[in-house]
């Protein structure tokens, strides 16, 4: 079955892209709005501190919960919290009333979600939390309503222009909750020092998961690694380079610390008749590019892009080599 084909006369088009750009200039003015909220308001920039501390607080998990559109934007709160370090889960009001609320402890916390702040759903939640002391943290946009006169920190949303032209359906509105939950969630993963390596463990999979793998992961190490003693003749490097498949070498001193590189491009750059008697020092490299084991693979990938090179080596605190890094193995990780 194929596509559908749908042609918009031009008049219909314009008209289309007039709605679509009605949209963003709304949304555009909204998340204005909040942000000059938070300048203005100081109840509202001193309730959404409170927030953060009474969640960073907080012996127990954050538990949020809405209905209809509120729902939606609850579930991915909870999602962007659980991500960055903050334990949370969703719990539908109507599920929460037919034994759900036997999840929540009183060392839990509330986040509850109501653009009026009247949800009939969410008043069972209300009676809970009453009843057994668990702090409620609401979001809605009437400081007068019933959710935020029984809300511990009651963040008060600034009324907005809805993008629907019959102001009904929520759209701006939401996009205003989901904003708050993420300056949430982000305020708590900087208060608690939350890190990228932290952040890999929730996310181990999938392109993210690549970038935030450390390049130790992925280089070759040990006998893998295409080093040579200097001193010693060009034609051994280039059995060396041409055994190890990384069209480089390695040339370490004494010592054992890497002094230089000599490359395929050296190699052309010094070609002559008695090129493969030199000694590996009189055509290699010097003060070549490194990096460190415990890198992630993401900055070694812009670094090998900032500096046009392909092959990296790692290095140990000494500056003896360790490993080898392509940047083939960074593409078949994902991370690019």
């Amino acid at each position: 079955m194929g596509l559908r084909q749908v042609k918009a006369d031009g008049q219909s088009r314009s008209a289309m892209l007039d709605s679509i750009g009605r949209t963003l200039t709304k949304a555009t003015n909204g998340i204005k709005a909040l942000a000059d909220h938070l300048t203005t308001d100081e109840a509202f920039a001193r309730s959404l501190v409170d927030a953060v501390e009474l969640i960073g607080d907080s012996e127990g998990r954050v538990v949020v919960s809405g209905v209809g559109k509120s729902g939606h934007i609850g579930r991915k709160i909870a999602a962007t919290m659980a991500s960055t370090g903050t334990s949370a889960y969703f719990v539908h009001p109507t599920e929460a009333s037919h034994g759900d609320l036997g999840m929540v402890t009183s060392q839990d916390v509330l986040i509850l979600l109501s653009w009026s702040g009247e949800t009939a759903e969410l008043g069972n939640m209300l009676t809970y939390a009453k009843r057994f002391k668990v702090p409620i943290i609401s979001i809605c946009a009437n400081r007068d309503s019933i959710l935020a006169r029984n809300s511990e920190v009651a963040l008060v949303l600034p009324k907005v222009q809805e993008a629907c032209p019959h102001g009904l359906a929520p759209t701006t509105s939401a996009m205003l909750q989901l904003a708050i939950g993420d300056a949430l969630a982000i305020a708590l993963l900087e208060r608690r020092g939350f890190s990228a390596e932290d952040f890999k463990t929730f996310h181990p999979g999938g392109k993210l998961g690549a970038q935030l793998r450390l390049v130790h992961e992925l280089a070759h190490v040990a006998e893998q690694v295409p080093l040579l003693a200097v001193g010693r003749p060009m034609s051994e490097a280039v059995i060396e380079m041409s055994s190890k498949g990384f069209g480089v070498v390695g040339i370490v001193d004494d010592g054992g610390t890497l002094v230089g590189v000599i490359t395929d491009g050296d190699l052309r750059r010094h070609m002559a008749g008695d090129l493969l008697l030199q000694p590996v020092e009189a055509v290699m490299s010097h003060n070549p590019r490194v990096i460190k084991g415990d890198v992630l693979a993401s900055a070694a990938m812009e670094f090998m892009q900032e500096h046009k090179v392909t092959v990296l080596f790692l290095i140990d605190d000494a500056g003896l080599p360790v490993g080898i890094l392509h940047i083939h193995d960074l593409l078949r990780a994902g991370v690019a």
